[in-house]
């Protein structure tokens, strides 16, 4: 008789600490920068600590100038994907991607993708949200 009570006990205690370390406030999150090369593109995204809701993402390219710059989230895990936010330019070579929703914590990962010159090119960055 007490064994099932102590088994449901400790599931109870596990869930609620996964719930507290989900939900907890990332206040320790921190701004992200990464690198990756696709094709004659070298591309750099940053993002400010990501977080729940809109963000705004960052995205340098060296090489050929592209055209458009396309950055679509993706949480593989859950099956969320959105539509792709078009970044705009800022300067030559900088665009800014505005509005890009996360409206989970967990995993994401960032696809960047450009058109231009140097023909398509797609780069995939992880990215996680607290």
């Amino acid at each position: 008789m007490k064994r099932p009570k102590v088994l449901i006990a400790v599931v109870a205690l596990v869930v609620a600490a996964g719930a507290a370390w989900l939900l907890w406030p990332a206040g320790d999150a921190k701004a992200t920068t990464q690198q990756a090369v696709s094709g004659p593109y070298t591309v750099q995204f940053s993002a400010d600590p990501p977080r729940i809701g809109g963000n705004t993402f960052a995205v340098a390219v060296t090489g050929p100038a592209p055209d458009s710059v396309l950055v679509e989230p993706v949480m593989a895990q859950m099956g969320h994907a959105f539509a792709p936010v078009l970044a705009v330019a800022e300067s030559s070579g900088r665009f800014r991607a505005t509005g890009v929703a996360l409206p989970m914590s967990g995993q994401w990962e960032i696809t960047v993708s450009l058109r231009g010159p140097g023909g398509p090119a797609q780069v995939v960055f992880p990215l996680l949200v607290k």
